[in-house]
């Protein structure tokens, strides 16, 4: 029995409210308290609609507060067959369509597909010796005829828990082997890393454009007068979103990870853990962080700057005022000196 899978995890303004999914179910060995350390999936929609001759039952379901999933399933013969890969993007078309006509930001999104072996016996190493091009290119997307190496290195990023399963991982696929289908788990565990994948892209996209607007509100202008000294409430504004942004991120990552690891050496961990490293998360983590530090720089420089900036203009206003002050005692020197003649 085979059996292919594609979600689509996307950004959204606003989720609507829907009914929580129940935790997945943990076949293989796992701590009594997965079910809290996995976000629940909240089902807010489902449509159903054709792919080539499949009648397809797409699910929308929201992750946290900020992002939609939307996922589409297929049964089939063969998944080693020639025609799987258009049967797969013409079924994350349809996700594609589903989540833009229910608000999603389809241009910061993470799109996966899961390809399902179950019903057979014996190892599922088998399948790789026969199988091994087009294990590869199902999980690159790729059509073309890949090098014996890149097909070697492709099949190395797998995970055996017990004798007759396999998982096998790239960057847009993954292809699970399990006699008894049960998939539930580890279809979960692949959409929470392309969620987290998802926030650390949509973020860096975000300090990318904060760094550059900080940039230029600290440029110096050509012509500065006493009063563009003052205008500081923009850059404030900026910093502060920044401020709120490391916060609420650094808080949500770090019980992410916490969570993760309190799953210890189970199967749900040492999965996850081969997601991490696929998906290079120490290193979204590491260029994140150094972004949000370069912005604390920055404004730690340009709050100095703009402190002395403030206490040059004060001196200036009360030179000034010092001057009006005595242009001021003029008249009343020179009335006083008149009625003293007279």
């Amino acid at each position: 029995m085979h059996k292919i899978t594609s979600f689509i995890v996307a950004e959204i303004s606003k989720v609507k409210k829907g009914k929580e999914l129940p935790a997945p179910t943990a076949i293989k060995s796992s701590p009594h308290y997965l079910a809290k350390s996995m976000p629940p999936q909240i089902v807010i929609g489902k449509e159903k609609v054709k792919v080539e001759n499949h009648e397809v039952e797409l699910i929308l379901k929201s992750y946290y507060s900020d992002a939609l999933m939307i996922e589409g399933s297929i049964d089939i013969e063969d998944i080693f067959s020639e025609e799987v890969l258009d049967l797969k993007d013409k079924l994350l078309d349809a996700c594609f369509e589903y989540g833009k006509k229910n608000g999603a930001k389809m241009e910061t999104s993470e799109e996966f597909t899961v390809y399902q072996v179950s019903g057979y016996t014996g190892d599922p190493e088998l399948f790789l010796k026969k199988h091994p091009a087009q294990i590869a290119s199902l999980l690159k997307s790729e059509k073309l005829e890949l090098d014996e190496k890149e097909i070697e290195y492709t099949l190395s990023f797998q995970f055996k828990y017990v004798k007759d399963d396999l998982i096998i991982l790239d960057w847009d696929g993954a292809v699970l082997f399990d006699p008894n289908g049960d998939f539930e788990e580890s279809i979960d565990l692949l959409q929470l890393a392309n969620f987290q994948l998802l926030r650390y892209r949509a973020m860096d996209e975000d300090l990318d454009g904060r760094l550059k607007k900080v940039y230029k509100l600290i440029q110096p202008e050509e012509k500065k007068s006493w009063w563009s000294r003052l205008k500081t409430r923009e850059m404030t504004q900026a910093f502060k979103e920044v401020i709120h942004i490391r916060t609420q991120s650094i808080a949500q990552f770090e019980a992410l990870d916490r969570d993760i690891k309190l799953i210890g050496d189970w199967y749900s961990a040492r999965v996850y853990s081969l997601l991490s490293k696929k998906f290079k998360f120490d290193d979204w983590h590491n260029t994140i962080k150094e972004k949000l530090d370069s912005l604390e720089d920055i404004y730690s420089i340009a709050s100095e700057n703009l402190g002395m900036s403030r206490t040059k203009l004060l001196e200036r206003i009360e030179i000034i005022g010092f001057i009006i002050l005595q242009i001021g005692w003029i008249p009343l020197l020179y009335f006083e000196f008149t009625s003293y003649i007279k």
